[in-house]
């Protein structure tokens, strides 16, 4: 396992960890500040740097049930939000058609909710501006 380096991002407004103020994304990524987290406020980014995906797992959400990926700091460790994974449907195939194909079930994911897949949320408390 070779050396990590942490990127360090330019532009008019930077948000960091709140612990060690490692940079992870900039206002321009900011797609939505519509969102809330379980210490409040959170906001969704296309894309975050310096963080560490944790293991996929399934939560009930507001807007149904999606798989997400808690994300950390990749300097402290501090868990800094999520990433969206999928998003699971509240009823699931169990048609006749699912069991002939070895018991995998389809997913017919909900299209309002496809356009979170891939996309990051920060909590808004353990951010802080950098610049």
């Amino acid at each position: 396992m070779g050396m990590s380096y942490r990127r360090y991002l330019n532009g008019a407004r930077i948000y960091g960890c709140s612990s060690c103020k490692t940079h992870l994304a900039t206002i321009h990524s900011m797609i939505s500040r519509a969102f809330h987290g379980q210490h409040g406020r959170a906001y969704l980014f296309d894309g975050v740097v310096n963080v560490i995906e944790g293991e996929p797992n399934d939560r009930v959400m507001t807007t149904g049930n999606h798989t997400v990926r808690d994300i950390y700091c990749c300097k402290c460790g501090q868990t800094l939000g999520w990433k969206y994974v999928g998003f699971l449907p509240s009823t699931v195939l169990t048609s006749s058609s699912a069991y002939d194909r070895g018991g995998v079930q389809d997913r017919a994911y909900e299209a309002s909710q496809k356009y979170k897949e891939g996309k990051f949320i920060l909590e808004r408390n353990l951010l802080v501006d950098v610049q």
